[in-house]
């Protein structure tokens, strides 16, 4: 027999979760308006999607190591 289990995300997996779909959403639309040759839609939509992709990593934060 099956449980029922109800999968609790981190608000840290939940955030990962969130950012691959985003930038899942950019790689589809971006292969779909390279496929119908739209030019500037394109060059918009790779602007907007590598400036998602550095506010993210500007929003990680490197651990500080100490020594001891």
């Amino acid at each position: 027999m099956r449980k029922n289990t109800i999968e609790t995300k981190t608000p840290l997996e939940s955030s990962i979760v969130l950012i691959n779909k985003i930038y899942e959403s950019f790689e589809a639309l971006e292969a779909t308006l390279g496929g119908l040759k739209l030019e500037e839609p394109l060059f918009i939509t790779y602007v907007a999607k590598k400036a998602f992709a550095k506010a993210i990593f500007n929003e990680i934060k490197p651990e500080k190591h100490t020594r001891q």
